[in-house]
């Protein structure tokens, strides 16, 4: 198989993965446990922009891509913040010293309503900023024959760009759906997408829809 000599190719559905990046109850939720601590109105100074954009456009079109990928019979993937145990020892040293912990089957640990996943797709549980470093993602991404990936998520310039970075050193081709992802502030969204322009292809959930719909046949 020739290799593309190029970042700026459109998927092969056949080969493609979705993966969506820590959208669940712990960081999305206002009554999310990353939250616990702070009363109302600190919330919203701190974290207003990111649930006003996530809610208004970032989750509805994460939305329109996991259903259209479902159709297109794309594998949709995801990852959460989980450990592997109730008191998050195995959680890593960075995780430890920022204080974030989901227990094992925690409420926190689910993914929003709108995007639950169905029976059959994976879920990461992860306790790294990068899916890549604390999971078998890689093994099982192979197995599936995937060698494209569209990574959607939160945040823009955490999470989701360790993945997009990890995931294009090995070897993979990166889509980011700009308007698919989301972070706390409109300044670091744009600088970390400057940022990790020259490791993926970035564009708008419209024009990622429309490719799907064009590759697989299905509107």
């Amino acid at each position: 198989m020739s290799q593309p000599l190029s970042r700026e190719v459109a998927i092969e559905p056949a080969h493609t993965a979705l993966l969506i990046v820590d959208v669940q109850k712990f960081n999305c939720d206002r009554d999310g446990g990353e939250y616990a601590h702070l009363g109302a109105a600190e919330k919203e100074q701190r974290y207003g922009y990111f649930f006003r954009t996530l809610r208004e456009s970032t989750l509805p079109n994460m939305v329109l891509l996991q259903r259209a990928c479902r159709r297109g019979g794309i594998e949709v993937t995801y990852t959460v913040v989980e450990s592997l145990t109730a008191d998050g020892r195995d959680r890593s040293l960075d995780y430890k010293i920022t204080g974030f912990h989901v227990p094992k089957g925690s409420v926190d640990a689910k993914m929003v309503d709108e995007l639950a996943p169905a029976d059959d797709e994976i879920v990461f549980p992860k306790t790294s900023s990068s899916v890549f470093i604390s999971t078998n993602i890689d093994y099982v991404l192979r197995n599936l024959g995937t060698r494209y990936l569209i990574i959607a998520g939160c945040l823009t310039d955490q999470c989701v760009d360790s993945a997009v970075r990890d995931a294009c050193d090995l070897g993979y081709l990166v889509t980011v759906p700009t308007d698919a992802c989301v972070t706390q502030s409109a300044e670091r969204h744009e600088w970390s997408l400057r940022n990790n322009r020259g490791y993926c292809r970035q564009v708008t959930t419209a024009a990622l829809l429309e490719e799907i719909a064009r590759l697989t046949g299905k509107q």
